[in-house]
């Protein structure tokens, strides 16, 4: 048995992610007073009174919309109502009764799926007056709620999860439903994970890059359905939002995210609000796919992404898309790009990169496969027999320079960690191996293991004398 939906609808600006926020019990939805800040659906498993269910975020719902990124959302909305179970129709007690809510009314009240009606934004007793004329759209059941201040929302969930069946013993999840509570790691623990050794239930995926790069195009084209809003206007996607899907037994969760700009052009406060979500969305994701436009190149901006997702430890796979839109120019082409991959990200020259176009699907077959691939690097761990006589090799070929006159000696080295692959190398004199010999060892480590398509970080510690404490 699948867990039931729950839909929140209603027009722009009404309160929804708030009222969703405050039933998953955490902000996962952008809240903002601007209308149509949520575009696509975002999915979160929620539970009440012993009760599991997906609460399901929409964009706005307005019945006639006036722009082409309008209607996308109405049809995203759409395709929510069709997915629930129950819907909660949120209408705004402040603004008042519109024509607009009573044809969304209407146009609910052909589905078979039990509407309930939740007057939003009444945040104290001086505004139950404002109540009284909603009766008029015909629904049955009306509550007057505040999803701010979390007023009425006991009496809301009650009557919604009546319409729910009882919670069986075990519950199937479906593969597109949300991440569940267990795999939700805080981002720091996912600094670097303990040695393991096995795989994991769901590798989870960050799809990031400037705006209109095609990041939801690339979602949609993988997930194979169009969940995501596509749209030529930079920023449509405002919430990371998580997408399942399954390939042969394995797992994965992919996360779009919201385009990243540098700092001097983050004026707007939500854009910025935005900005930390997606990089939080790269906290908590085990491989991270960075997009770069093939027509315009390899920019400062793609450079400094790469080094945000390499600072946070996490594998990398480079995208360079709209590869189909360069066929007609003789400036562009494969090598060109890849010499400019190793000029402006000399930092991440281990991550594997593939030239696809997200809009026509080419190239995009091998990206999954590649996913696997890196994270199986991301998760290897070296035993400490190898690994010492890795640095037994690396020594010979390379001793670490002098410090004050005074050789330097590492003794061995371990594997302390994977996600990322950290190693402790012990020393009689840590703070004489400088980051040439650092870049050197890891270079090895690299020709000696592999290590394709993960960062690796390594650590340099004093080692104790017999005898001698701990510091």
């Amino acid at each position: 048995m699948t867990l039931p939906v729950v839909a929140i609808v209603g027009r722009p600006n009404v309160g929804k992610s708030t009222l969703f926020n405050r039933l998953v019990g955490q902000h996962k939805a952008a809240v903002h007073d601007r209308p149509g800040v949520t575009r696509d659906r975002m999915y979160e498993e929620a539970e009440a009174l012993g009760k599991r269910y997906i609460c399901l975020d929409t964009g706005g719902l307005e019945p006639r919309p006036e722009t082409p990124l309008l209607e996308k959302m109405r049809l995203q909305t759409l395709v929510a109502v069709e997915e629930a179970d129950v819907i909660v129709f949120v209408v705004d007690a402040q603004l008042g009764f519109t024509p607009a809510d009573a044809e969304i009314a209407n146009e609910l009240r052909r589905v078979k799926t039990p509407v309930i009606l939740a007057v939003n934004k009444v945040d104290g007793q001086r505004h139950d007056d404002l109540v009284a004329d909603f009766w008029q759209l015909g629904l049955e059941d009306l509550f007057p709620i505040s999803g701010a201040h979390g007023r009425g929302i006991y009496e809301l969930v009650e009557k919604v999860l009546s319409f729910m069946p009882d919670a069986p013993d075990h519950w199937v999840d479906e593969v597109d439903s949300p991440i569940p509570e267990e795999q939700m790691i805080d981002p720091e623990d996912l600094e670097g994970d303990e040695i393991k050794g096995g795989t994991v239930d769901e590798i989870r995926i960050a799809v990031l890059g400037r705006p209109n790069i095609g990041k939801s195009t690339l979602v949609n084209k993988l997930i194979g359905e169009e969940r995501h809003v596509v749209h030529d206007m930079p920023g449509t996607t405002m919430d990371p939002i998580d997408s399942a899907i399954e390939i042969d037994g394995q797992r994965f969760l992919l996360v779009d995210t919201a385009g990243l700009r540098r700092k001097s052009k983050i004026d707007d406060q939500l854009e910025r609000f935005i900005s930390l979500r997606s990089i939080k969305a790269i906290e908590r994701c085990h491989v991270c796919l960075l997009m770069i436009d093939a027509t315009e190149g390899v920019t400062t901006q793609d450079a400094r992404l790469a080094q945000l997702i390499i600072d946070r430890g996490r594998a990398l796979i480079v995208l360079i898309n709209k590869w189909d839109l360069t066929k007609d120019d003789e400036d562009i082409h494969s090598q060109g790009v890849e010499e400019a991959l190793l000029a402006q990200l000399p930092h991440a020259v281990w991550a594997s990169h593939l030239f696809i176009s997200a809009k026509t699907g080419k190239g995009v077959n091998r990206i999954m496969p590649m996913v696997l691939k890196s994270f199986t690097e991301f998760d290897k761990r070296v035993p400490s027999s190898r690994l010492n006589r890795f640095l037994e090799q690396a020594l010979i070929g390379h001793s670490p320079p002098q410090k004050h006159n005074h050789p330097v000696r590492i003794y061995y080295c371990t594997q302390a960690r994977v996600r990322p692959p950290t190693f402790v190398f012990f020393s009689n004199t840590p703070e004489g191996i400088l980051p040439p010999y650092k870049r050197y060892l890891s270079n090895r480590l690299r020709e000696t293991f592999g290590f394709d398509g993960t960062p690796l970080k390594l650590h340099f510690r004093k080692r104790r004398k017999s005898g001698e404490e701990k510091e």
